[in-house]
């Protein structure tokens, strides 16, 4: 048969074989294969340091405050999308659609719960304590009890709610501090601020949110020892907001490395700090995590090939794998070798470098463990 006509037919043949496989009953045809298939995918990532690197998204909304989705919505798109825990942050003090639903602040959780416990999805309760800006937004997981918080907005230096769950030993971090930078004050670290770090009330900040990467708090958090986090801040269909074509888009989330799979083991985790933001292309946390986790995913094999040019000058050639589904890109900082290299999630590349070479360095720069630092990495080459 001609080539250019081998195809056509043979997609003409299987869309009559499943055409005739369709199941037909009391007069119905059913055309199952139309539906999109449903599978929970496998986010490939590896342990570090001895710690399981769980995904997590700790900050989304429901119908029970500003978000357009049910709560079972987020439970499903967090099985599919391969998370290990999610919280759902409903605002205390905003409910744009109160007048179709109940403003219970424990409603959004109690509806997801039984979903989650089936999925196999640890599910934490939380709420967003929605203040102005500055000092803006604070989330609260690990909550024991969302209803005695007050719907009120209070002023700036009225921290009533958020003393309430410290007192509960709610896991408290601020959120997107950037969002608003036309605002005075709405990008610094105020003596409000200030205080609730003082007194142990601030544990963490969204460093990343959504699209947007909050650098200044990136200093901040690793300067006062507080904990990096990334969230979606997803109100919409994590479908309708993130490209999920492309391999290496995931929603933002936090890397929680953790002792174990359970709700203890990440609330253990985020207390000593344990975690890096993530979202999709760019990483950023604390310099050490973020060693630990590049050469976690990333090897290089010794040479297997070599040649030598007219001038006398021999290169030696390496295969570098990243065998997890992050995503690195790395400038050469050092050494006489291949100047940029690109690791697609689980892909392998060629590099080269100057037979002289016993080591060569890059930047990372996908990474960010400052605002204005990468982290550089040194392979030794054998």
């Amino acid at each position: 048969m001609n080539k250019k006509l081998f195809l056509p037919v043979l997609l003409l043949f299987m869309s009559v074989q499943a055409f005739a496989q369709r199941s037909t009953e009391n007069g119905m045809m059913y055309l199952d294969e139309n539906r999109r298939p449903v599978y929970r995918e496998n986010i490939v990532l590896p342990e570090v340091s001895g710690y399981q690197l769980l995904k997590c998204d700790f900050h989304q909304h429901t119908v029970f405050s500003d978000g357009h989705v049910w709560p079972n919505v987020r439970n499903q798109e967090a099985w599919e999308e391969g998370l290990d825990a999610f919280a759902l942050t409903d605002h205390i003090e905003y409910h744009p659609h109160k007048n179709d639903v109940t403003t219970d602040h424990n409603r959004s959780y109690e509806v997801g719960k039984e979903g989650a416990a089936k999925n196999n999805v640890l599910f934490i309760k939380g709420s967003e304590i929605t203040r102005n800006t500055p000092p803006g937004h604070f989330n609260a997981i690990f909550l024991k009890d969302s209803s005695p918080f007050t719907e009120e907005k209070n002023s700036v230096f009225d921290r009533k709610s958020i003393m309430m769950a410290k007192e509960q030993g709610a896991f408290i971090f601020w959120n997107h501090p950037g969002w608003k930078p036309n605002i005075e004050g709405s990008y610094e670290w105020l003596p409000f601020i200030d205080d609730l770090y003082r007194i142990k009330a601030l544990h963490g900040i969204e460093v990343i949110n959504g699209f947007g990467f909050h650098m200044k708090a990136l200093d901040w958090c690793i300067d006062k020892g507080l904990t990096v986090m990334g969230t979606s801040d997803i109100h919409n269909l994590i479908a309708h907001d993130y490209d999920r074509s492309k391999s290496y888009v995931h929603r933002t989330m936090t890397l929680v490395m953790a002792k174990e799979r359970s709700l203890r083991g990440i609330r253990e985790a985020l207390d000593a700090g344990r975690t890096i933001a993530w979202a999709s292309k760019l990483l950023a946390g604390r310099e050490d995590l973020m060693h630990n986790l590049f050469h976690a995913c990333v090897k290089v094999a010794p040479s297997h090939y070599s040649q030598t040019n007219k001038k006398g000058v021999t290169t030696k050639f390496y295969e570098i794998t990243n065998s997890s589904d992050l995503y690195f890109e790395l400038q050469l900082t050092n050494g006489k070798a291949t100047k940029r290299i690109v690791l697609y999630p689980q892909s392998k590349q060629l590099i080269s470098a100057q037979a002289e070479q016993s080591a060569i360095s890059y930047d990372v720069v996908t990474t960010y463990v400052r605002s204005n630092k990468h982290l550089n990495v040194t392979f030794n080459l054998k």
